[in-house]
């Protein structure tokens, strides 16, 4: 083959990556059923992460100057075929989830064997892998059905995954249930809304919809449909007070399944949010402004303090930290509501950021819930101690949640106070300092159980091996290395925050 031939195909492949980052992982998912061998599922699984993983950081390196990548399927221009649509957002988002799904498998490698049956760990990395490719098709895809589609794609295998919690806590069914109503009642709100502004403009690709709304003006039904995504999504994103179907969702899932879905899922949704509230609609239509500031602030406002105080009270580490989850979300919904470019940037900082303490969070939790049988802080006494680096990986994490500076949490929590001066809401920037020291009081609860009480005499706990070791000190690594390194969150995140701000001109070709 010719140097120039070469070229072509290695050309041709570059050009077939925002469709590759989603397809891979879709065709492993029934490879794995088909193949059926437990120990190649997960090779499979691994390899077919590790493949989306080098596919996003290719493409955030080619958007990170502020381009958008535009990939038709199948030849079909759009907005008559379904796009993908890459930016710098979306590709800094394709990093997060494929990343987490990276780290998670080789954690799950030997937290499923002991958490789930046998029989059952081909089917657990198959909806793995269809939840992955649910979370990335939702983000990489420019057409509003097909996000809907992605959305139940990832939403069906998290029902499961949830449920396989079951051999170790019958609640799991319970929560899986609750979980499959509420985000049934999300997806169909969100589906009605797009059937409206379907109705309303006759397309569905969403650089088409902001063009012909910004065209058209806005009618009645635009505004219904708007609000019914808005409150869909709001369900799925766990937005106070559509929460009730997360705590219980992330306490009783396997501890891989919480740790992949609690730095994930709600970060896909929060994404596709903001596609709708910037780059379809924009913040110059009056109902958007007054939506963001009437609802969006009181709630995130509400949603940091109530949700954190609740955390305080948690007898039980995995459901204070599904708590702490939602207060966070409330700081991220703030940052868009301040609609300015540091609180946009601070919002996508802050779902990388809080992705990556929470998924160390929860790995640490589930490595000690092998030893002590539950999350409950009466089993967990000591055992920083007996699991010294696994208590390290912990103790990271939690800084970072709390904002400690020299971590990763410290910068978007910072962003956000520097956003609301910008705005003149020095009572706002008040409120994200003093939400924070709630989140040192139940971090510090659990500094106190691991550390400062004293392990039980039989306690026989050490740390875990080495496959789930790694993944926790990498995330570990993550809280402190972004905390200090920041050009490349940071830096993806305004290119980004410009890119929605540009609002419907940034989704026009």
């Amino acid at each position: 083959m010719s140097a120039v031939e070469t070229q072509h195909v290695a050309r041709d492949l570059m050009d077939q990556l925002p469709v590759l980052q989603v397809a891979i992982p879709l065709i492993a998912a029934p490879l794995i059923v088909f193949i059926g061998n437990r120990k190649l599922a997960w090779a499979i699984a691994f390899a077919a992460s590790a493949a989306a993983f080098v596919i996003a950081c290719t493409l955030l390196w080619q958007v990170i100057d502020g381009s958008v990548i535009s990939y038709h399927i199948g030849g079909w221009a759009p907005p008559l075929g379904i796009e993908y649509r890459i930016d710098a957002l979306s590709a800094m988002i394709l990093m997060l989830i494929s990343g987490i799904g990276t780290i998670v498998l080789p954690y799950a490698y030997a937290s499923v064997a002991a958490e789930i049956p046998k029989k059952q760990h081909t089917l657990f990395y198959a909806l793995f892998m269809l939840c992955l490719t649910g979370l990335l098709g939702m983000v990489a895809t420019g057409d509003a059905f097909n996000i809907f589609v992605f959305l139940e794609i990832s939403s069906l295998s998290t029902y499961v995954l949830v449920a396989m919690g079951a051999h170790k806590d019958p609640r799991a069914l319970t929560a899986a249930y609750d979980y499959l109503i509420m985000g049934t009642i999300g997806a169909t709100f969100f589906v009605i809304g797009l059937g409206m502004l379907y109705m309303a403009t006759g397309t569905l690709n969403l650089a088409d919809l902001a063009e012909r709304i910004a065209d058209q003006g806005i009618n009645r039904t635009v505004r219904a449909g708007f609000a019914f995504v808005v409150v869909g999504m709001g369900l799925k994103v766990a937005m106070y007070p559509l929460h009730h179907w997360l705590p219980n969702a992330y306490t009783f899932a396997p501890s891989a399944v919480t740790t992949f879905l609690a730095a994930t899922a709600t970060k896909a949704a929060i994404y596709v949010m903001l596609r709708f509230l910037f780059s379809v609609f924009s913040p110059g239509f009056h109902f958007e402004d007054w939506t963001l500031y009437l609802i969006f602030i009181p709630f995130s406002l509400l949603a940091m303090f109530a949700a954190s105080f609740v955390a305080v009270f948690q007898t039980n580490l995995k459901r204070m930290l599904a708590f702490s989850s939602i207060a966070q979300i409330g700081y991220m919904l703030l940052g868009i509501a301040m609609l300015n470019a540091t609180g946009l940037s601070a919002a996508v900082v802050h779902m990388v950021n809080h992705g990556i303490s929470k998924a160390a969070l929860f790995m640490g939790v589930g490595a000690m819930v092998m030893y002590s049988g539950s999350a409950f802080f009466d089993d967990l006494k000591g055992l920083g101690r007996k699991m010294p680096i696994t208590g390290a990986v912990m103790v990271a994490g939690g800084l970072s949640l709390i904002g400690v500076p020299g971590t990763a949490g410290f910068i978007s929590k910072w962003m956000l106070v520097q956003a609301a001066f910008e705005n003149g809401w020095w009572i706002i920037a008040i409120a994200i300092m003093l939400s924070s020291l709630l989140a040192v009081i139940y971090v510090w609860r659990m500094f106190e159980v691991l550390y400062l009480t004293a392990p039980s005499d039989d306690c026989t706990a050490t740390d875990p091996p080495l496959p789930m070791l790694v993944p926790m000190l990498i995330l570990a690594g993550a809280c402190i290395w972004f905390g200090f390194d920041t050009e490349l969150t940071l830096g993806s995140a305004r290119v980004a925050a410009e890119g929605l701000l540009a609002g419907s001109a940034g989704m026009m070709h």
